[in-house]
């Protein structure tokens, strides 16, 4: 089957397809003898593999791992509740820190009083923040906390 077939068959795109193939988490496909991608059903099956990972938030390179232990017949199922575990770890601190951003928008949307007036602490606070910290919003009481001066 040519590349747009085994993408509708695999719910990966044409561009996600080729570019799988580029970074060598697929093979190459086959080519037909007038140049054309040729994919198998083993293939499709594969970019179906994949579209489930990414659909679960892997990585490539987490993915990669997982096609190389798919394919061992040999491998014991410890390295893939491994390679599962970490990646729930990640996904948890990726939660926490979106939970983090979500409370300092909000204590910030409640601190400004979105009138007429142009004095607003979302925008000081962007101003004001450190590059090299986070937003210097403290879970104080739901009080926002000025970033503290640094003594030079």
């Amino acid at each position: 089957m040519n590349i747009g077939q085994a993408s509708k068959a695999s719910g990966v795109s044409a561009k996600m397809i080729r570019y799988y193939e580029q970074t060598d988490l697929i093979p190459e496909a086959d080519r037909t003898a007038s140049g054309y991608r040729d994919y198998s059903d083993s293939d499709v099956h594969m970019l179906r593999f994949i579209r489930r990972a990414r659909d679960l938030g892997f990585s490539v390179n987490e993915i990669n791992e997982l096609l190389e232990l798919w394919r061992d017949e040999t491998r014991q199922s410890a390295e893939v509740k491994r390679l599962a575990q970490g990646h729930v770890h990640d996904l948890e601190t990726k939660i926490k820190g979106l939970q983090d951003m979500v409370h300092t928008l909000t204590v910030l949307i409640k601190s400004c009083r979105g009138d007429h007036r142009p004095h607003c602490p979302i925008l000081q606070q962007l101003q004001n923040g450190d590059e090299n910290e986070d937003l210097s919003i403290k879970r104080r009481s739901g009080a926002i906390v000025p970033p503290t001066t640094k003594r030079t």
